[in-house]
């Protein structure tokens, strides 16, 4: 066999990469169909524009023409670059952040791989609560390590005596993801601060303390006054990893960045092994022009207000529909119950969606079985449009 049997096995079994496929399955029948008349919820790919400062940025650095401009720097990024990412996630924290904590990164997937092959050793374990972001799984295993899927409570809050359980001394790390992907949950203060006496608990009787990592591309996206809690000054061993593909709606440029609190006991080292890792992975540096964009413009101001108009729209829908769902509280995804009628199997729900040119991605990739995932970054007249698509599915399902 040509390629690894890990890599083929994985690359052709049926859950493998279901949102990409979906979303290429949209491309065809919007071929097929007409753009207007096929319903893509199946991609969390931002529809708005870059805020207006982030645009000017981007043509200021793009016309700049110093020598040596577009050449190598530092495996961690600019100085400035890393500056400018420290004072963004001290304002987040609520605490000092230095540059040295920050190493930039090509996104918030480039970050994560880093950081996970800078902590894990073979045979080590990462908990996630589920449902989560289906790499996840793909990351971990990348280093050796097992993903290891805590459910989280029937309303998606953590369930942190259900990750106590779970912790053993090969636990190298809790990964949690607020607000959500796919369900949209914020988790408050209050639990982050339950895990964290949780994650010290285990720490003082085995001798090993996780790290919990923070993946906060929606960090900037909530509703109805929800934020998300800052951890650094709750737990010592507590790293962001975070990118600009949502917040300022910039996925394609891959841009990002690691940020380890400034009170864990091992900073330096693992600010150090992060480094490392960037380089040995191929990544060696986050791209030049999109670190000077984003040191000048991280804190522009983006209006969030149409993905809140579009949940607001798209709940309309689902409620007349009568699919039940969650109530997101940021991101912009919709999660979503499959129909008594096809008893838990997402999967066979998502091809019938299709079928009135609905495209929607099954739970089970999440660690959900038995939910979907409607992405509502898309178009407020596709939203609105896909109504009629809505009701007559499950009119006909109630038929049959």
């Amino acid at each position: 066999m040509p390629i690894s049997a890990y890599i083929h096995d994985t690359m052709n079994s049926k859950g493998s990469g279901v949102i990409r496929k979906m979303f290429e399955e949209g491309v065809r029948l919007k071929a097929q169909y007409g753009e207007d008349k096929v319903f893509d919820f199946s991609l969390g790919n931002p529809d708005l524009d870059p805020p207006e400062a982030v645009l000017q940025a981007i043509a200021r650095v793009a016309a700049r023409r110093e020598k040596n401009f577009h050449g190598y720097m530092p495996n961690a990024g600019y100085p400035f670059a890393r500056k400018a990412m420290a004072d963004k996630t001290a304002a987040e924290q609520g605490c000092p952040v230095s540059a040295d904590c920050v190493v930039m990164s090509v996104g918030a997937a480039g970050a994560l791989n880093s950081l996970l092959k800078a902590i894990l050793n073979a045979g080590d374990n990462v908990i996630v609560p589920a449902p989560f972001f289906a790499e996840y799984r793909h990351y971990v295993h990348n280093y050796g390590g097992t993903l290891i899927e805590v459910p989280t409570k029937e309303d998606f809050s953590l369930d942190v005596e259900a990750i106590g359980r779970a912790l053993t001394a090969k636990t190298a790390a809790v990964l949690i993801n607020s607000p959500n992907n796919p369900t949209g949950r914020v988790y408050p203060a209050a639990d982050i601060a339950r895990l964290a006496a949780v994650l010290k608990e285990h720490a003082a009787s085995c001798g090993r303390t996780p790290y919990l990592i923070c993946d906060e591309p929606y960090r900037a996206i909530t509703y109805d006054g929800v934020q998300v809690a800052a951890t650094f000054p709750l737990y010592e061993s507590a790293v962001v990893v975070t990118s600009f593909a949502k917040n300022l709606s910039l996925p394609g440029e891959r841009i990002g960045y690691i940020c380890v609190n400034p009170a864990c006991p091992d900073k330096d080292e693992l600010v150090a092994a992060c480094i490392f890792t960037t380089r040995i992975l191929g990544y060696v540096n986050a791209p030049a022009l999109f670190q000077r964009v984003v040191a000048e413009s991280w804190d522009a101001e983006a209006d969030y207000f149409l993905y809140k108009k579009r949940r607001d729209e798209l709940v309309s829908i689902l409620d007349e529909a009568g699919i039940a769902h969650a109530a997101p509280e940021g991101a912009f995804y919709m999660w979503c119950k499959v129909p008594d009628a096809f008893g838990g199997d997402d999967m066979a729900f998502a091809d019938y969606l299709k079928q009135y040119l609905i495209l929607a991605a099954p739970g089970s990739g999440f660690g959900g079985k038995g939910w979907f995932r409607l992405a509502y970054c898309v178009s407020e007249q596709s939203i609105l449009h896909s109504r009629p698509a809505f009701k007559q599915a499950m009119e006909d399902l109630k038929r049959h």
